[in-house]
């Protein structure tokens, strides 16, 4: 049998580096679901694999599910593009589903690039770089696996919300006076300009 040995980068973190080993006919969900492990994403979110050439151009797309309805939309009722359209939010890449897409189909080249994205919301990009393809007598039992593992994914910093009026409290007289600095409403009962004219 052979596997894959493939190192995953992770830009915004320095050094940021996770080796990771699967069987060549094993497939992308199962890619997908080493990585979210082994990297450590928090929450269930939408993902994709993009099948690069050297220069990270993509050139497949393989997704979660499937995001192409070929029932609901028939190709005479498909919006048109221009050529030029950058705006365009039609993906001309050919699609595949992980489940069904098989790793020993889409790599063609012996350091193939991939770039794994996931949470299309709040994005984070994964540059993936296979390393070797290894001939092993391992028991298949042992993969998918991580190998090794150098930082971590940073901890998502909570907004603080706004205190309600309600939450707002004193705690002790003295501050009450501080803030009240001696007001008294019986103060400006004589300056009432309205109550004067009647």
């Amino acid at each position: 049998m052979y596997y894959y040995k493939f190192k995953v980068y992770y830009d915004e973190v320095d050094d940021f580096v996770r080796d990771v080993e699967l069987l060549a006919n094993d497939n992308f969900e199962s890619f997908h679901h080493l990585l979210y492990d082994c990297i450590g994403l928090k929450g269930n979110e939408m993902s994709c694999f993009s099948i690069c050439d050297p220069k990270w151009n993509k050139q497949k797309e393989i997704t979660l599910v499937d995001m192409q309805d070929d029932e609901a939309v028939s190709e005479q009722d498909e919006p048109e593009y221009e050529e030029e359209d950058t705006f365009s939010t039609k993906s001309h890449l050919p699609s595949y589903v992980m489940k069904d897409a098989l790793l020993k189909d889409f790599i063609t080249d012996p350091h193939q690039h991939i770039i794994y994205e996931y949470d299309f919301f709040d994005p984070k990009v994964f540059y993936i770089e296979l390393q070797k393809v290894v001939k092993s007598d391992e028991d298949p039992a042992l993969f998918p696996r991580c190998t090794y593992k150098c930082k971590e994914m940073p901890v998502p910093v909570k907004k603080p919300e706004l205190m309600e009026d309600e939450d707002f409290s004193y705690e002790d007289e003295d501050i009450r006076d501080e803030f009240s600095d001696g007001y008294d409403e019986d103060d400006f009962s004589d300056l009432n300009e309205f109550d004067q004219l009647v």
